[in-house]
């Protein structure tokens, strides 16, 4: 079922997109392939981007609702679950992305291992209207004008170990990188953050730590973590996979790029606006009553 619903059409899209593309590279292909699937990921990539910078705006909010709940966890929750609903914020909306893209991560993989196991699943495994490609039939006559390499410079189907194969490995070592690149962009910067360590010093001290400022420090921890599993689980696996990797992680950071611009922009807008309003709000006048009574006053005195 998993294999009829989602590997077949995932493969298939990238059998098309090899057959069809100048030059019938194979690494170019899954590139390509990256390329439109996180374009037609747009919509729900940028619905999560703008909950993420919506929850981090809520942080001075929430932490008025944990001040005033004063320990009441039940309380600080319902506040909370209250604070988000009327700001129609949906706190697990970035899981959306992470589900919608692990199927196609394992779709892919599925794919390319049949690819790298026999080329002649390229034929085998595509449906049958594909076979009437121009580049498909050349295939069905010679198998071995399938190019299963990035230009001609990386073999795709080795991996980065045993025995070592540098093209793989910086491959594997770039899409760890552009997934550090692509969390620390979205990670919120504050000049108040304090380190995971001295947070649980001032507690063993004596000190209450707060949770919300102990859940931040271990998000900052993870921007180090994840991408070192990327890279770690990727120099095991063929170097189509790491570059299925690298691309996604590069469009991401593109995409990530445009919301935020987007977002900085509105501020900057918001902060032109107000400061026009108030140049130009007029000075209110002076009162009437005030300024007759003065004349008067200074006309009693002349009298005198």
């Amino acid at each position: 079922m998993f294999e009829t619903l989602i590997v077949q059409p995932i493969f298939n899209l990238l059998v098309l997109i090899y057959a069809l593309i100048p030059g019938h590279n194979f690494g170019l292909a899954i590139i390509i392939f990256t390329v439109l699937v996180r374009l037609l990921m747009w919509p729900l990539v940028k619905k999560q981007l703008n909950h993420a910078k919506a929850l981090r705006e809520l942080q001075p909010e929430l932490k008025k609702i944990k001040a005033a709940t004063k320990g009441n966890r039940q309380k600080e929750s319902q506040l909370t679950m209250e604070l988000y609903k009327e700001k129609e914020i949906n706190p697990f909306a970035s899981l959306g992305i992470v589900l919608v893209q692990l199927p196609i991560l394992i779709g892919l993989y599925v794919g390319l291992r049949k690819v790298i196991d026999d080329p002649q699943q390229i034929l085998d495994f595509s449906y049958p209207a594909l076979h009437h490609l121009s580049w498909m039939k050349e295939l069905q006559n010679n198998i071995h004008q399938f190019d299963n390499s990035l230009f001609g410079i990386v073999d795709l189907t080795r991996k980065a170990v045993g025995p070592l194969y540098w093209p793989a490995l910086l491959i594997a070592v770039a899409s760890g990188i552009m997934q550090f690149l692509q969390s620390k962009q979205l990670m919120p910067q504050s000049k108040e953050q304090r380190s995971l360590r001295k947070i649980l010093s001032e507690a063993n001290s004596g000190k209450s730590a707060d949770q919300q400022e102990v859940n931040a420090a271990v998000s900052r921890g993870t921007i180090f973590l994840i991408p070192a599993f990327v890279t770690v689980f990727a120099i095991q696996l063929p170097a189509a996979l790491p570059l299925y990797w690298l691309a996604s992680s590069t469009v991401a950071l593109w995409q990530q790029s445009i919301i935020l611009r987007e977002g900085a922009e509105e501020a900057d807008k918001s902060v032109k606006v107000t400061t026009t309003t108030l140049k130009e709000t007029p000075k209110k006048p002076k009162n009437k009553k005030s300024s007759a009574a003065k004349k008067s006053g200074s006309k009693r005195r002349k009298k005198k």
